[in-house]
């Protein structure tokens, strides 16, 4: 039997929050900490919650689909799906994975976000369930795109199909 070992820090959001950090000495000044910051658009509170760039997400997701909405009404639905493809579903892949393990709340949020999306490609209601609208699409909920990234991202490092800096955060081991 095979056994995959993904190198975390159980319950960091804790940890962090029993840090207090008035100011940074670095070199010859000090830095002030912030609430948020972005890097890779990725924007890290200081709870480590994700909550601030669930936030972003969502509102640049919103923002996107209401510019493409009245484009969509008179496109067919591929040429809709493709776009909503490139401004919606590659804004919620992007760093998914670091959501692995967020607050259900904050899953819901950003499931909201593909749950618009694809109403917008396929005309359908609000009264209708999303989980049929979603399969149709051919697209997993956010709830398991997450787990899904993070299993490719496994399979490509252990079979040398990914940057060495990734086959480096896992490990591999035979228990029987």
């Amino acid at each position: 039997m095979f056994q995959l070992t993904l190198h975390t820090v159980p319950n960091t959001c804790q940890l962090v929050s029993q840090i207090d950090i008035r100011d940074i000495p670095v070199l010859s000044t000090h830095v002030q900490p912030v609430e948020s910051a972005r890097d890779l658009s990725v924007v890290v509170d200081s709870q480590l919650s994700l909550s601030a760039h669930v936030t972003a997400l969502c509102r640049s997701c919103y923002y996107h689909l209401r510019q493409l909405r009245p484009a969509a009404r008179s496109l067919s639905t591929e040429t809709a799906k493709t776009l909503v493809q490139a401004f919606i579903s590659c804004r919620l892949d992007y760093c998914n994975s670091l959501m692995y393990g967020v607050a259900d709340s904050l899953i819901r949020k950003v499931q909201s976000v593909q749950n618009v999306a694809a109403r917008l490609i396929t005309g359908a209601r609000r009264q209708e369930h999303i989980t049929t609208v979603l399969c149709k699409l051919h697209w997993l909920p956010v709830r398991q795109r997450v787990p899904f990234k993070l299993a490719c991202i496994m399979y490509k490092s252990l079979h040398g199909q990914a940057p060495s800096t990734w086959s480096m955060m896992s490990s591999f081991s035979l228990t029987t």
